[in-house]
């Protein structure tokens, strides 16, 4: 089943269900997909691409969870915690930074990187290879850690 086919199926779901929060998290996936098959020429979006979308609803959510709690507004942030929480659970398993480091050790190696210089390098491979199972952010965290 397409992410789209799961999306449907969950609209409908959380209209049943009356749950309000849920179904405006899915309505912006569903919007976010339709937008990427027509800007493509029409058809299909890939794997990849969906992913990528995900990942960048979840961010924009996240950024504006925490521009919310700079501001004071807790009930503004909690709701785009919620959709953040709803959208991410359409993403792959995200590898934690326990499983990460070897991954980004032996990129550093592949790479030979040998300073905090070397970083764009061994970002663009670590982002290539880890494209969909770790945020950037974290990665470069990790990277930053390991050639310093």
């Amino acid at each position: 089943m397409s992410l789209t086919d799961r999306i449907n199926e969950d609209i409908k779901k959380a209209m049943l269900a009356r749950e309000k929060d849920k179904l405006e998290a899915l309505r912006a996936v569903k919007s976010a997909l339709l937008l990427a098959m027509t800007s493509e020429g029409g058809g299909e979006v890939t794997v990849e691409t969906e992913t990528k979308l995900l990942q960048k609803l979840v961010k924009q959510r996240r950024e504006s969870a925490d521009i919310y709690d700079g501001q004071n507004r807790a009930d503004l942030a909690d709701a785009e915690r919620f959709q953040a929480e709803i959208i991410s659970a359409y993403l792959p398993a995200q590898l934690n930074p326990d499983e990460l480091k070897p991954i980004i050790s032996k990129i550093i190696t592949e790479v030979g990187a040998s300073g905090i210089k070397d970083m764009g390098k061994v970002m663009a491979a670590a982002s290539a290879q880890l494209s969909g199972k770790a945020d950037n952010k974290t990665i470069s965290q990790l990277v930053k850690e390991l050639l310093a």
